[in-house]
Order: C-alpha cells, then structure tokens, then sequence
C-alpha cells in the first residue's frame, strides 16, 4: 500500500492526452508536465474521460504512463499518478488490472461498468473483486451519466471500508446524495468532486478536493478556491469562485475533451487540438468563442501586471 490515501486530496487533473497525426505526442505531452508540476496541482489521472483512455490501446497507455512518470522524474516536484480504467467486464477489468500491475503508477481511478446496469449487488462484487486484486490503491468514480447505473451510498459506504478502496471521484450530481455520503464516511475515505461547475458548492459541504478539467486553465485560480475556504475565507473563496467560474460551462460546452485542447492549442501548451473519433473538433462558433475569451484573460492578465509594477514603484 503506497500513500494514495494521504495525497488524494486538493486539485488533481485529469491531464488530456496530446495528440499529434494519429500519434501520442510526446513533445506536448513533456511540455504539459513540466506546467503543471510548477502549478498547484496535487495528483494527476491519466487516460480518464479527458485523456481519451478509452480510444488508446493498451501500448498506447503504457506509453502514455512512462512518458509522464520520466517528465516527472525530471520535474521539480513528484505528483502522484492514477491510471483511469474503464470496462464492462470484471474478468476483463481484472486481466487490465494484471496487465498494468508493474507500470510506475500510483493508483487506479475505476468507474462503474458501462451499458450493462448491474445491480447494487453486482457493483459491490465487482469493485470488491478488482480492490482485492489489485496492486495499487483504488479510486471509484461514481458518473450514472455516463455508465448508466450509479452507486448508491449504501453501496459506497461499504466499498469505503476496503483496505484498497482509497476514495471517490464524485460525478452523482445529486448534491444531497454527496452531503449524506460526506456525513457518514469512515475516516481517511476521500471524496473529490468530478462536477467541475459544483467544485465550489462540494469544497463548501466539506469534500477533499476536486477532479478538474477545467484546472487545465487558470489553475491557481481553481486552486484558490480550496486554499481561500481552507484558512477560513469563505467571502474570497467565492470571489475566486466567481473569477472562474465561467471556464466551468465553456470547456464543456461541446464534448470533452476537445475544448480543452482547443484552449491548450491556442495558448501553445500542446501543438495540436486533435483528437480521436468519434470525439470532433470544436465547432467554427465555440472555436471563436475560447479565443475571445482567452483573449480577455489575456489583457486582464496583462493589465494586472501592468498595475502590479505601477503600485510597486
């Protein structure tokens, strides 16, 4: 058992995976390490939703891994890795699990088995099966909307009591359901919120974080959101909340992850927007929407700089 449990908390980010003529590439993908580890970010996932892990071949995410854990090794600082996983199959999922058993990880982030709708009964005997296998620490991600069938708190609440079950990515959407779910953990079960526009309201109802793909842009910003409520200030944690805030709806105003890498392209974080189908391109209109907006950023930035060096004089 590695320490998952201690750093599964703050700001993680379910880092996208650049893509460049049908290929990883490895340039951009270099380049988004070392911003981020200069960022205050705590933990990355790889291969999640954002990262397209379910287009990638197996040799495609172990590469994506080793990539990432030499950029690491190279940083400044260490961030923790968890490998998002996604499957219908137990059988299968756990084959996965072997597969993935010696790659430099340091967790993994599962979600619910898709399309087939298991039972309450089922979804505790397939997590159960896959914790007791496995040889890192395991996250649940709980998202009915994409997998059609969610974990009740019931059911999260015994999973929470596996040695190996570390914590949850929250994407219920049901806000009474996480509050509950927050009340009646055990100690040392994370909960991080996966709604990127609820990042505000979860940090208040006391989860531990936030799984963010909006975190890709204004970072610190995202991150201020927690420090401001952490020492206490509730009425500058929503202001940052608020400066935010709109990043939330425009990254996800068309599928995930291709406003994301529009904005990263833009800003010369990745060298190409491209994705891989059945994920498009942003539209011409939201294409000149992310760069109006990146462009207001921009001058503000600019501008608070400017009367930064004024006031300094």
């Amino acid at each position: 058992m590695n320490d998952l449990r201690t750093r599964l908390q703050g700001l993680w980010l379910p880092l996208v995976t650049p893509l460049r003529n049908g290929e990883i590439d490895q340039t951009s993908l270099r380049r988004l390490v070392q911003h981020y580890t200069a960022s205050p970010i705590d933990g990355l996932i790889l291969a999640a939703t954002s990262g397209e892990g379910l287009l990638l071949s197996t040799s495609e995410l172990e590469r994506l891994v080793d990539l990432v854990r030499t950029a690491l090794d190279d940083a400044p600082r260490q961030l923790p890795i968890c490998l998002g996983l996604a499957g219908a199959s137990t059988a299968m999922m756990r084959d996965a699990i072997d597969e993935t058993a010696a790659w430099p990880i340091d967790g993994y982030l599962i979600s619910s088995p898709y399309y087939l709708r298991p039972s309450q009964r089922g979804l505790h005997q397939h997590f159960t099966a896959l914790a007791d296998h496995a040889s890192w620490p395991v996250v649940l991600y709980n998202i009915p909307y994409r997998s059609a069938v969610a974990l009740t708190n019931e059911t999260l609440l015994s999973l929470a009591e596996h040695p190996n079950i570390v914590g949850l990515k929250d994407c219920c959407t049901d806000r009474a359901q996480t509050i509950e779910l927050l009340r009646q953990r055990p100690a040392g079960f994370r909960v991080l919120t996966g709604e990127d526009a609820q990042y505000h309201d979860a940090l208040v109802d006391g989860a531990d974080g936030g799984i963010l793909l909006s975190a890709h842009v204004e970072t610190a910003g995202f991150a201020a959101v927690r420090g401001e409520l952490a020492a206490g200030n509730r009425g500058a944690a929503l202001a940052a909340w608020q400066r935010v805030s709109e990043l939330t709806r425009l990254l996800f105003a068309e599928p995930s992850p291709a406003p994301a890498k529009h904005w990263l392209w833009r800003t010369e974080l990745i060298d190409s927007a491209e994705v891989r189908s059945p994920i498009v391109a942003v539209s011409d209109t939201l294409a000149a929407t992310l760069d109006r907006e990146i462009a207001c950023r921009a001058l503000a930035m600019s501008e608070a700089t400017t009367r930064g060096l004024v006031n300094a004089e």
